[in-house]
C-alpha cells in the first residue's frame, strides 16, 4: 500500500528540524513530503540540506491548512494520505496499525491514531486526543478532551472505534475519498476544516475509525495560539458554515438559532473575562456566516443522515452537570 506522509510548513523551520528525524526514522513505509505554503524562512533550504529523501511540493501563496493541502495533494499520488502537523513526533511502528486496518477494512476510509500531549506526555492533547464528535450544535469533544479538560491516559482508550470526526493534526485518509469529497473546503482557511470533511464522508457512508497502537505526541498552537483572536473568528464562523452545509434539512434552522444563542453567550463571557478582541472576533464571525449563508447552503448534499451525535448539548453536560470526562 502505497503511502504519502505530507507536512504542510509555513515559516516553520524550527519545528521541521525539531520533529522531521523522528518521522524519517520511523517511516520507512512511506515516502515523506514537505508541502510549503511560500514560507520567506530557510525552511526549504533546511530540508533540502539535510533530508534530501523527503520531497517538496511547493505551493505559490500561504493558503492555510485547508487549499494548502488542497493544492499540495494534487501533485502527490498514493493510495493513502497521512496529513501529519509539522508539530508532531511520531513513535516507532506507529504505520503499521493503520495500514493494517487500510488494507484489512475496505469500509473505512479516514482513521486517527492516538495524540498524547508533547509537554505532558501521560496526557491526552487537545487537538484530537482519542478521537472526535460532535454535539447536536456542533461542538466538538473527545475522548479524552471535553473542552479545555484534558484526561490523563491510564489506556481507557486503548482500543478500535469509530468515531465522528478524526483530527487533523494527524488524519490518515483513502486518496480516492478524499478526491471524492473534493478535499477540505478551502473557505475555511483553517480550523474545523477536517470535521467538515469527516461529516460529508459520513454522510456518504464511509467509516472513520481511531486506532490507538498508532501513537503521536502534538505540541500543539505552534502555529496560531489558542489566546489568539482569528483563531476564536475562524473557529466560530467555520463551526456556522460547517452546519449549514451538513446538518438534515428538517434541523438546520431550529439548531442554527440556538447555536446563535450559545454564541451570543459565550460572546458576553468574553467581555466578563475582559477579552474583548474574542467578543468582536465572535461578532465578525456572525456577520461572515450571514454574508456566506446562501453560497453555503447551495453547497448542501442530497442526504445526511439524522443522527450524527450522541449527546445533545456538551455544553450543558460540561457546565451545568460538570461532566469533564468522556462518557462511553
Amino acid at each position: 500500500m502505497k503511502i504519502a506522509v505530507v507536512i504542510l510548513n509555513w515559516n516553520g523551520i524550527l519545528l521541521l528540524e525539531k520533529f522531521l528525524p523522528s518521522l524519517l526514522k520511523y517511516s520507512a513505509e512511506a515516502t515523506i513530503y514537505v508541502a510549503d505554503n511560500a514560507s520567506t524562512d530557510d525552511s526549504i533550504s533546511f530540508v533540502k540540506a539535510f533530508c534530501p529523501s523527503v520531497q517538496i511540493v511547493k505551493n505559490e501563496s500561504n493558503l492555510g491548512f485547508a487549499d494548502g493541502y488542497n493544492q499540495a495533494l494534487k501533485h502527490i499520488d498514493a493510495e493513502i494520505y497521512a496529513l501529519v502537523n509539522s508539530d508532531i513526533e511520531v513513535t516507532e511502528n506507529w504505520l503499521q496499525p493503520i495500514i493494517k486496518t487500510f488494507e484489512s477494512e475496505p469500509d473505512t476510509a479516514i482513521i486517527q491514531p492516538k495524540i498524547l500531549d508533547f509537554k505532558r506526555k501521560e496526557y491526552f492533547e487537545y487537538a484530537g486526543a482519542a478521537g472526535g464528535f460532535i454535539d447536536q450544535y456542533g461542538y466538538p469533544y473527545c475522548r479524552g478532551r471535553i473542552f479545555d479538560t484534558l484526561e490523563k491516559d491510564h489506556g481507557q482508550y486503548n482500543d478500535h472505534c469509530e468515531i465522528f470526526w478524526a483530527s487533523g493534526a494527524c488524519f490518515f485518509i483513502r486518496s480516492q475519498v478524499y478526491k471524492d469529497l473534493n478535499g477540505f473546503d478551502g473557505e475555511f482557511f483553517a480550523h474545523q476544516e477536517e470535521i467538515d470533511l469527516c461529516w460529508r464522508a459520513f454522510n456518504k457512508g464511509y467509516k472513520i475509525k481511531y486506532i490507538s497502537e498508532s501513537v503521536v505526541y502534538h505540541v500543539g498552537g505552534a502555529t496560531l495560539q489558542q489566546g489568539n483572536p482569528k483563531k476564536t473568528f475562524l473557529n466560530f464562523r467555520n463551526s456556522l458554515l460547517m452546519l449549514t452545509k451538513n446538518l438534515p434539512k428538517d434541523k438546520l434552522y431550529k439548531i442554527l438559532l440556538g447555536r446563535m444563542v450559545l454564541d451570543g453567550i459565550a460572546g458576553l463571557q468574553f467581555l466578563t473575562q475582559r477579552k474583548p478582541k474574542h467578543f468582536w472576533a465572535v461578532l465578525k464571525a456572525h456577520w461572515s456566516f450571514y454574508g456566506l449563508f446562501i453560497a453555503y447552503y447551495k453547497r448542501r448534499n442530497k442526504f445526511q443522515y439524522q443522527e450524527y451525535y450522541n449527546v445533545k448539548s456538551i455544553v450543558y453536560q460540561y457546565y451545568v452537570i460538570c461532566g469533564k470526562v468522556f462518557d462511553k
